[in-house]
């Protein structure tokens, strides 16, 4: 369940993490970082990433460069020979391709590809040759810390799109047509160093919303095929912030399609992202930052820990929020009589919704269980800006009055 920018029970971004354990197996007391090849199968350019680590149960992923799509692996190493089966296992002992990969003693590898209608075609695979730094600063990251992500996304080409003009502020479109992901950035606006800043910011996600899509077709491989669909809107551009609604619907493998709603919301000053503590706070105490889930590389300028901030929400913020919608919503905050309607006075849903900017106030998105997620996507749960200039965040913005 979708639980927004600082915080999600079950967005895409947990939902990939899971799969991709389970796919590649990476534990934490994994003793050395997937190896990471390139070369051919038959004539085609591929590129493989493979957890040596586990003799006895070997996984990967490899993708054609013609087609980027991952092609999950998993097998077994015996006497320097790797012998893999590519797919998924569906449990029906369906024969699939099988990769058979020997060391040629230099860290590379050499074998064949066979399918089970007969055809074979041979294998050279050798490390994979990377660049120190990339122009873009969200790829020179994925060069060390994902080397095979950084390989598909740098072969990837971006689309021009159409322009915009939004509250003022020229927007230019990009989009990613493989994976069908869209974003933009601002032409003009702020100043040079500030808009630098912020597009950087908005590539970066566009770039992790693709590695989204490609990790959610990789889950769904095992169940022929899956959906990803995103659509954004900017919701608020001003001197100090940058607020885009970014709404997700997937089926990445399981029993039911998701969907929900991670924003994305900057500092425009600095391009850095915003948590909701940074906007408004409900509390005695200094406001403190925390970051979850969609943010990795903020993380680490988190000022307290989880459980403190928890705390807080469930303490402090969710019931001051039901208070202000009771006043300002009260046919909506009804409770309900019935276990099948939606209940907006149960606090849970307002611990970590959703959240965006708006010209009106802060929009909060709740967060329902699986079996009430029709009960999300509200339209009503706006916190007007009057109410939240008398609870001031832990950073200085010019907000709407």
């Amino acid at each position: 369940m979708a639980k927004g920018n600082d915080f999600s029970l079950l967005t895409i971004k947990t939902k990939i993490i899971l799969l991709m354990l389970s796919l590649l197996s990476a534990s934490a007391m994994a003793e050395e970082p997937p190896v990471v090849l390139t070369g051919t199968i038959g004539r085609s350019a591929v590129v493989m990433e493979l957890d040596l680590n586990k003799p006895e149960a070997i996984t990967g992923r490899y993708f054609y460069e013609k087609y980027h799509l991952d092609l999950p692996l998993n097998g077994t190493e015996e006497d320097g020979e790797l012998s893999l089966q590519e797919g998924t296992d569906d449990f029906n002992d369906t024969p699939r391709p099988t990769l058979r990969l020997q060391s040629d003693g230099k860290s590379g590898w050499q074998g064949t590809w066979s399918n089970p209608q007969g055809k074979i075609m041979p294998i050279e695979l050798t490390p994979a040759q990377l660049p120190e730094t990339n122009a873009d600063p969200f790829l020179t990251k994925l060069i060390h810390d994902s080397p095979y992500e950084y390989l598909r996304l740098s072969n990837l080409q971006l689309e021009k799109g159409k322009e915009q003009t939004f509250m003022d502020y020229p927007l230019q479109w990009w989009h990613e047509p493989q994976s069908g992901v869209s974003l933009f950035t601002l032409a003009s606006g702020y100043p040079e160093a500030q808009l630098k800043e912020i597009n950087q910011r908005l590539m970066a996600r566009l770039w992790q919303e693709v590695i989204d899509y490609h990790s959610c077709m990789l889950g769904a491989s095992q169940f022929g095929s899956g959906e990803f669909e995103q659509s954004v809107t900017p919701e608020l551009l001003s001197s100090t912030v940058v607020s885009v609604k970014i709404s997700t619907s997937y089926s990445c493998g399981g029993a039911h399609p998701d969907f929900g709603d991670s924003p994305l919301n900057l500092n425009a000053k600095t391009g850095a992202p915003l948590s909701l503590e940074d906007i408004m706070w409900i509390g005695k105490e200094k406001p403190f930052h925390y970051m979850y889930a969609e943010d990795h590389d903020e993380r680490g300028n988190n000022g307290v820990s989880f459980d403190d901030y928890s705390t807080y929400r469930e303490k402090n913020f969710a019931p001051w929020l039901i208070s202000q919608f009771k006043q300002l919503y009260p046919s909506e905050m009804q409770k309900p009589k019935g276990n099948d309607d939606c209940d907006y006075s149960d606090a849970e849903i307002w611990y970590y919704p959703s959240w965006y900017l708006t010209p009106k106030g802060i929009h909060f998105g709740p967060s329902f269980a699986r079996a009430m997620r029709d009960c999300e996507g509200t339209s009503w749960s706006v916190l007007p800006w009057a109410v939240r200039t008398q609870h001031q965040g832990g950073v200085p913005l010019t907000l709407p009055q």
